[in-house]
Formats: C-alpha cells, structure tokens, sequence
C-alpha cells in the first residue's frame, strides 16, 4: 500500500475546499456524472481515431443510491485511469485530464471535440457531502491493473489494488451526517433531472434499498430499466429535420408547462462559436406573469445555470427555452461565466436572430404574427427599452392595436392621418372604458388612436419619441384643441365660461367652448401631455414636490350641446350651479371618475334633478 500527502498549493487551495467549491451542495452530482461522461466521450474518441477496436459495448452511467449505509454510487464504463494517471488527476488537483487528453491527441482531433472535464476539479466537490470518497478505476490500456483510491476528507490519501474488473471508474460516497438529504431517492432523482436530462450518455438509477416487485405467486418481476434521461435534446438536430409536433412535446418535457407555445427560434450556428438551442414564446396568461421566464444554460448537454444574463440578453430572459454552447469560457467551476468579448458577441448573436424570427414572421405570415401580438407585445416592448440594437432591428414590425381593433404599425398610422406636419402626432387610449366619450368622439370624427394599457406603455412611448424625433404621442384626453375646431372668443363664450367657472366655485379652472361634432356630449376634460406625464412621474417617484407647476387640464365645453346650448339662457341662479355642477362631474366621469365624496354629491344631485322632472 502506498501512502502520501495531496499535491495542493497555496494560489488553488481556497477555490477547492470543500463547502467554498461551489455555492450549491447538489452541484456533486452534475460533476460526478458528467466527468463520468467524459470518461466515456475520451473512450469514444479513441475508437474513432483507430487507438481501440471499436465494438458493440454499450456505454452507459449507472446511479445507486444506499440508504442504509449512506452511500451514493456513481459508475462509468468509460476510459479508465491508471495508477499513474489517479496521481496525476486526482492528487494534483492543478491538472486538469480532460486538458492532458486533447494535448496528447491534439493532432487527431477536430474542432468539434466535446471533452469538456476538469476531472480533478470536479471530483473535489464529492467532499461537499461525503467524509469518505473511494474511486475504484480499471484504464483501457492493456494489462492494466485496477486502483482503489481512499480519502477520508482531509488530504491523506491511500492508494491500493482493487477488485474492480471492468473497465471505467466507480465513485462511492460514504455521505456525513449534514447531507444525509441526498440519500433521498426522490431528492437525488430530482437532483438528476435538474443537470443531467441531456448528458450525452444513458444514465441508469437505482434504489439499493427497493425490494424487488413481486407477482402473486411470489415470482421477481423483471423490470425492463429505461434510461432516466434524454441524450439526444432537440436542439441538436437540425430545424429542417423537426417537426411541429416535437418543438411541442419537447417543450412540455422540459418546462412541464401544458400550454402550447405560440412559436420558437431553433438556434444552430457552427461559426464562430458552436451555440445550438431553442427559444420559446410562451402564452402568458396575464402581463404580470412575463416578468419571468426560464432560459436554460447547458456546455454540451450538461446543464450549467438557467437565466445567465452575460450570455441571454435580459429581455430574452422573460421567454423559456435551451441554449447549449460548448465554447462557453467557464472558470473552475463551471458555475460562473467569464463576461469577455466572445460572451458578448454570443449575446448579440442570439438578440439577431430572435429580431430576424419576428421580422420574418410579422412579412412572412402576418396574419399569424397578429393573433400572437397581445402575447408577445410586452416581451418586444421590453426588448426595446433594453437594447437599441434590437429596437433598430424590430421596429418596423411593431404593431399597435388601435380603437377599431385592427394592428397596424407606426407607419401605415401615420400615412392613414394624412399629416403633412415633419411631426406626426400618434394618439392612444389607456383604458378604454374610463376614456370611452373619448374614443367615441374620435371615431365619429373618423379619428384613429393606438390603445396602450398595460404599465410598459407609457416608458415604451417616450423611448420611441427619444429615438424618433418624427413623432409625438398624446393620450386620447389630452388638449385636442389641435384637430377638434374650437370657437373663436365671443362675448357669447366669454359669458358662457363666467358662468361655469363661477358656478362650479373652480376660478382657476381652464374652461374653453367648442362645436364638438357630437351633440350628446356636453363637456370633456384634456389635459396636455407634459403635465400628465410629469404628474405620472411623480406618482412613480413617490409624489414628489410639483411646486406651482399647471395641471395643464382644461373644460371644454359643446356648444352644439342641447344643455349647454340652454345653460346661457337659463335665468334661474340656483338650476344653473345646478346644471353647472353636474355637467362638470359627467366630464370627470369620463376623464379620471370620481373619488368616494364626489360620488356621493353626484348621486344626490342627480336624485334632485330626476325629482324636477316629476
């Protein structure tokens, strides 16, 4: 038996040690089962370059957990190690096998090499969980013969002969009293599941502690074991070669979500970086539920993080989907991304295609890409409020529902106005039942207005206007006085606004006549736009001071009205406050409705004027 002492220096020591290798204790399993992947990829790479007789062998990773002893097994029938090589890997931990192997084959290998393992780096984290890790390895090499590796969680190691007599390597993991979590069956197949759906080789799970199933007559029925995971994900076939049905099946598989998405964007570039993936637009069932999507991260199959804002643009975030890149510069642990150039040009890359998928969907099948819009409007919105590249990319393809509920884009708005102005004024509704006079007084006057709800809208708006200078946005209640006719001043009005300010007791109100084309209003309230976005501004900001700054509302009264055309006639003081009063409040109702003691004077008067009519 051969003894010594780790080979560990002071500059890695820290980035090791147990608990501080990776920031989530679960991350073991990943590491064991893909390094034992990688064992198996080195072993295949061999075969296909001539160094081992290729056979029939099945190559596979087996799982089993113990309960009653408190052991997890992981086992692999890939490439091996000799003694040599478990001093090398495992007790120098600097070294790195998956680097040493490309090294020496370096002139045999192509481009698309998937070694991916830091195996001693990643072994390490077995310490995380377990007091006591043997590795049991028999190498490929010829005569060989089998190593028994013991540590018990310090950095004394044993090395000795093993009974082990088929190729590949055996980790045990004699798991401590604080992860005894881990020897949950269901816990650590959710563990599985979480890294390693997709690992590139067929991953076997079993329950050490299971009794066996049993007929009637007490007979073992043998149960044919499946794979637990998938090691041939979509996203690695070519999108000619997919069909609709399994975008769909896939995408319940692995976001569970039963909804159909309502399109996706298969990514397969080669050059110049390896990325494949999928992205779904999912149906969002009201607009708060886009604040969060789920995009997976995986380094040739193995699942590294979701939602990775150095690789996924922040708006992409909000949609669900896979992204496998093998040339990801990861660190140590492959848990954390170096954000350098080729990260942002990976970026940039997957923001260009999602642009190149909408654009070629809104000219493509635009009918279809309308029935998406409500969906996906708030996504895009978002995605151009973050990045002016894909702002620039996507703007022609945004479309605006408007007060006829057709969708229509920026442009054919403007060309439909028939403005010869250099800038186009875009009106909109937010809410389309408070502001219905509104929307009624623009259609009768064959006025079009884009309606703009949701919270996203109003800071979509502005960033348009600040990278559009030809165009200017005003709600549908704002001061119309630019495409409604207004009177000219007369003694007529002049006596007309007296009465209303003096009667509803509002001296500083802003009151102005108008023929509006529809008789059945008698009043509306506008208020210019800066006004009311800077009042929303500070409702934003926690009402900050507005010093003596207008409100910007103004009264304008119809003057093709019935009851305003009687007002000035009307010879009884108290029955014009009266009339004065609640055709102010009916202007309110369409303009913001009124609080609870408005509400109250409201109903009262308007008893008193039914009482009148009696």
């Amino acid at each position: 038996m051969e003894k010594g002492n780790l080979s560990i220096n002071s500059d890695n020591i820290l980035p090791i040690i147990k608990k501080w290798l990776y920031s989530d204790t679960d991350i073991f399993i990943r590491e064991l089962v893909s390094n034992g992947s990688d064992a198996i990829t080195k072993y295949n790479k061999l075969i296909d370059m001539g160094e081992i007789k290729s056979s029939d062998e099945k190559f596979e990773i087996h799982i089993r957990v113990d309960k009653d002893n408190k052991k997890i097994f992981i086992e692999d029938n890939g490439i091996g190690m000799t003694d040599d090589e478990i001093k090398k890997y495992i007790n120098e931990i600097a070294f790195s096998g998956a680097t040493d192997f490309v090294n020496k084959y370096n002139d045999k290998m192509d481009s698309n090499s998937e070694i991916i393992g830091h195996f001693g780096l990643g072994f390490y984290s077995s310490f995380m969980v377990a007091d006591t890790v043997e590795i049991d390895t028999l190498s490929y090499i010829e005569n060989s013969k089998a190593v028994n590796w013991t540590c018990e969680g310090g950095i004394e190691y044993s090395i000795k002969d093993s009974k082990k007599n088929t190729r590949g390597t055996l980790i045990t993991l004699h798991i401590n009293e604080d992860s005894k979590e881990f020897l949950n069956v269901f816990k650590l197949k959710e563990i599985l599941k979480k890294y390693c759906s997709f690992i590139p080789v067929d991953i076997y799970f079993d329950d050490l502690n299971e009794k066996p199933k049993t007929d009637d007559d007490g007979n073992i029925i043998v149960v044919e074991k499946k794979p637990i995971n998938n090691k041939t994900p979509l996203w690695i076939k070519q999108p000619s070669e997919c069909t609709d049905k399994e975008y769909k099946d896939f995408y319940r598989e692995v976001f569970h979500d039963f909804n159909e998405p309502l399109f996706w964007i298969h990514l397969n570039v080669d050059y110049p970086f390896n990325l494949k993936g999928i992205l779904y637009f999912p149906k969002l069932k009201h607009e708060l539920e886009a604040i969060e999507g789920q995009v997976k991260l995986y380094n040739n199959q193995v699942f590294i993080a979701e939602n990775i804002k150095e690789v996924i643009p922040e708006f992409l975030l909000l949609l669900k989907g896979a992204i496998d890149c093998p040339d990801l510069p990861l660190n140590v642990s492959r848990s954390f991304l170096q954000n350098d150039g080729f990260v942002t040009k990976m970026s940039s890359y997957i923001t260009k295609k999602v642009a190149d998928k909408l654009n070629s969907e809104f000219k493509n099948d635009r009918e279809t890409f309308t029935k998406y819009w409500d969906d996906i409007n708030q996504f895009i919105k978002y995605g151009c409020i973050k990045d002016k590249s894909f702002y620039e990319k996507v703007n022609s393809s945004l479309l605006f529902k408007n007060i006829n509920d057709d969708y229509i884009t920026l442009d054919e708005y403007i060309e439909k106005s028939n403005s010869d102005d250099d800038k186009a004024t875009i009106y909109y509704a937010t809410d389309l039942a408070l502001q219905s006079q509104y929307v009624k007084m623009f259609k009768e006057n064959n006025l079009d207005a884009f309606i703009l709800p949701t919270k996203l809208d109003p800071p979509f708006i502005s960033y348009i206007e600040q990278y559009n200078d030809k165009v200017t946005f005003k709600r549908i209640d704002s001061d119309i006085s630019d495409i409604f006719e207004e009177d000219e001043e007369n003694d007529s009005n002049k006596e007309l606004v007296d009465l209303f300010k003096s009667n509803v007791n509002k001296n500083n109100l802003e009151v102005k006549v108008s023929n509006l084309k529809s008789s059945s209003i008698s009043s509306i309230i506008v208020q210019s736009e800066e006004a009311r976005r800077m009042k929303e501004m500070s409702q934003m900001f926690g009402d900050m001071p507005m010093g003596d700054m207008p409100t910007g509302e103004t009264v304008i009264l119809n003057k093709n009205n019935k009851l305003v055309e009687k007002l000035i006639k009307l010879e009884d003081e108290d029955r014009a406050k009266l009339i004065c009063e609640h055709i102010y409040d009916l202007a309110l109702i369409s303009y913001k409705g009124l609080d609870d003691k408005e509400m109250i004077t409201f109903i009262e008067r308007n008893n008193k004027i039914l009482e009148d009519l009696i």
